[in-house]
């Protein structure tokens, strides 16, 4: 077992139980303490849970383990003040890909419905909304499924994404981090995010201000793919600057 595969693991087993102990997991995924605390202080960090004496606590619990249902109802306005900031960005007769997630949800029920596009999602929800427009040529990617929140992912997964070739990417994120650039909570979903970003002509981050100084599980990319980010509130002096000499644009 690789060692994020074992993080993964300590935060499965904090949803579970709320609380982890170094002793009970070194002993379950039969590494050192030491080596345990390590994962721990790494995880604390990305602020994923808090460290206590003798082991640590669940500290996300409000969004980490949040159904789709839950997640589409927080921050909605401002996820629908993204989506409403990004239309203008999309053309008749684009090919279009998104990544799951409730922010781009929400962006797509923002697309004009009168336009003829091409949609490539790993997102379940999208592509089934999607599938009741017929100006739409909707392509869902193929692979192993997350039921609980509704997406696809892994080795098909990216290899089906490699075929596609898209004039703009609609990406949501759950983490922008000025040193450790885009992340998400979900491992098994980044590697649909790195492909669509190499497969994109144009990286759209689409994020709210919570997301901001913020850096999740696992990494996406560096902050210099995007060439727009679309959000709801102005950001820091430090991440203009960092944006700004990185080529990225902005939107609020």
């Amino acid at each position: 077992m690789k060692s994020e595969q074992r993080k993964q693991k300590i935060l499965e087993l904090l949803k579970k139980n709320d609380s982890v102990r170094v002793t009970s997991l070194s002993r379950q995924l039969g590494v050192s303490e030491v080596t345990i605390r390590a994962y721990l202080e790494d995880l604390e960090k990305k602020g994923l849970l808090s460290r206590v004496h003798g082991g640590a606590v669940s500290s996300y619990k409000p969004y980490y383990s949040m159904n789709l249902a839950q997640r589409l109802e927080t921050n909605q306005q401002q996820k629908m003040a993204i989506a409403e900031r990004i239309v203008p960005l999309i053309q008749p007769n684009d090919t279009i890909m998104l990544n799951s997630g409730t922010t781009t949800l929400l962006v797509f029920r923002r697309f004009p419905a009168d336009y003829n596009l091409s949609i490539v999602t790993n997102s379940v929800s999208i592509a089934l909304e999607a599938s009741g427009n017929p100006n739409y040529n909707v392509i869902l990617i193929g692979g192993s499924i997350n039921t609980k929140y509704q997406f696809t992912y892994g080795s098909d997964a990216v290899s089906q994404l490699k075929r596609y070739h898209a004039d703009k990417l609609i990406l949501s994120v759950d983490g922008i981090d000025l040193h450790q650039g885009f992340s998400t909570y979900y491992n098994k979903e980044a590697a649909i995010d790195v492909t669509m970003i190499e497969q994109s002509e144009c990286c759209i981050i689409a994020a709210d201000h919570s997301k901001f100084g913020h850096s999740a599980f696992s990494k996406i990319s560096d902050l210099s793919v995007a060439d727009y980010i679309v959000t709801t509130a102005p950001l820091s002096p430090e991440f203009s600057e960092k944006l700004a000499n990185s080529g990225v644009t902005v939107l609020l």
